[in-house]
């Protein structure tokens, strides 16, 4: 079944309005795939207000602890897109990281990804639903709830992607694609058609956001193109694709080295 991961950032959600422009472009791509997973951040500088709030309490909060209040703020995401676009007809299903099978290691506040087990999410995207996933969380081995520091909800779109077979993975900026500068300061800069993987670490490496190298590396070893685009205009321009030209997918997935 044609499967694709659309992720959207903080800024694509940083208010109750962008949810219904979001619903918007899930329903045309769900037009176009069979299987629609959507991976979320929480709204705008609600992590960086949940890190404040822990250190008011304790300035050195326990990082188990700590795991477990900051991802609220992809719960609260998660939620408020399922309600968008049940408001549109579509039915949508949310689940955490925890949910979703993202399995990680041990290690609190900057987990890594050991392996992705989607039981959970598989019959409701074999349903047609659409499934809403939590960036930037997962579960260890030993049940514990994990974050994966910076990247990580990029690094969970990914993961995803390779676990459940996906075509591509969708990346919706405030910007058009990924520019040789920052388009923000830059007027001249000037934006990228298709990059390598290669390439494209090099960009980021030096000094970009647009995406963190944790995904782009996953992707590499999976043979998954990325590609990044702008939710301002539904992703509708051609944005930049991330691919290598000739290597084919292996039918093992690799996740992140720990």
């Amino acid at each position: 079944m044609k499967t694709i991961v659309m992720k959207f950032g903080g800024a694509a959600v940083a208010t109750p309005e962008h949810f219904a422009r979001i619903a918007d472009i899930i329903a045309d791509r769900s037009q176009h795939f069979q299987r629609v997973t959507v991976v979320v951040s929480a709204m705008g500088d609600t992590t960086n207000q949940l890190i404040e709030l822990a250190k008011k309490v304790n300035p050195d909060p326990p990082r188990r602890e700590y795991d477990m209040l900051v991802t609220a703020g992809e719960r609260i995401s998660i939620s408020l897109l399922a309600m968008a676009l049940a408001l549109k007809k579509q039915e949508a299903k949310s689940f955490t990281g925890s949910q979703s099978g993202i399995i990680t290691c041990d290690r609190h506040t900057e987990a890594r990804i050991i392996d992705v087990k989607p039981y959970r999410i598989l019959p409701s995207l074999n349903q047609g639903k659409v499934v809403i996933v939590a960036g930037f969380q997962g579960v260890s081995s030993a049940g514990e709830i994990t974050t994966l520091g910076r990247g990580g909800s990029d690094t969970s779109a990914v993961a995803l992607g390779v676990a459940l077979g996906a075509s591509v993975i969708e990346f919706f900026k405030d910007v058009p694609g990924v520019f040789d500068s920052d388009p923000k300061k830059n007027q001249a800069a000037t934006m990228f058609s298709h990059l390598t993987y290669e390439e494209a670490l090099n960009i980021v490496k030096d000094g970009s956001k647009i995406l963190h190298p944790r995904c782009i590396h996953l992707a590499q070893k999976n043979a998954l193109p990325l590609h990044v685009c702008s939710f301002n205009d539904n992703g509708q321009k051609t944005g930049t694709l991330i691919q290598e030209k000739e290597r084919e997918r292996s039918p093992v997935a690799f996740f992140e080295d720990i």
